[in-house]
């Protein structure tokens, strides 16, 4: 192992086992108060919320810590108009005959359609981009590995992020995505992985009655 190349591991959380079943408690028992909203407020908040929690977003393990990764966050209200005309093309060609019957029967108990007015009124859109490739210094193209699961990862480290702040989200995956490109000026190596809705719920806001798979159902010990 050549030490210059590594540092000493330092103010790694440490915790009592009953602290650490206290937290692990607590913090599943938050995650459960999460919910995809599709209504939105239009009350705003200061975009240091979504910084910081970007922030946390990028601390996410990556191949080969290749980071491939691009977050543009959208409050423009002109940019966002543009970017639901965009989605709603899409979904109308989705709903219109792309989507299989069972597709849309799995879709029913949400009453989603193609309009989707919250990418318009909610007050910011996060607009995630895997980076297939990347850079050197010299404009040389860099390999970059396991993208779409780095992007998950960070993905799922945003949303909680959000969540942990008291913000709700909605993640919207229009296909194709590459008008996304275009509206927002982002280069060819960059793709769009999905767009993060994020605010808080309009007033008097309604969730599908679902529920959740039990730890039993989604969990084995061997």
């Amino acid at each position: 192992m050549n030490k210059e190349k590594f540092t000493e591991l330092k103010n790694f959380p440490k915790f009592s086992i009953d602290e650490m079943k206290k937290r692990s408690l607590e913090f599943s028992d938050y995650l459960k108060k999460r919910r995809t909203i599709r209504e939105y407020s239009s009350l705003d908040f200061p975009i240091e919320i979504i910084l910081n929690c970007i922030d946390s977003a990028g601390s996410s393990p990556s191949g080969a810590n290749m980071q491939p990764w691009h977050f543009v966050i959208v409050k423009d209200t002109a940019v966002k108009k543009k970017i639901r005309e965009g989605a709603e093309k899409e979904e109308r060609e989705f709903y219109g005959g792309k989507a299989s019957d069972e597709w849309l029967e799995a879709l029913e108990q949400f009453e989603t359609n193609a309009e989707k007015p919250f990418l318009e009124y909610a007050p910011y859109l996060i607009i995630i981009f895997e980076e297939k490739y990347g850079f050197d210094k010299e404009g040389n193209k860099i390999k970059h590995y396991y993208t779409k699961e780095s992007v998950g990862i960070a993905t799922g480290v945003l949303i909680t992020a959000l969540h942990n702040c008291g913000l709700a989200t909605l993640t919207h995956t229009p296909s194709p995505m590459n008008f996304l490109n275009e509206i927002l000026n982002r280069p060819e190596n960059e793709k769009p992985y999905l767009i993060l809705v994020t605010g808080f719920p309009k007033e008097g806001t309604r969730v599908p009655n679902i529920s959740k798979k039990s730890i039993d159902e989604i969990c084995t010990i061997i």
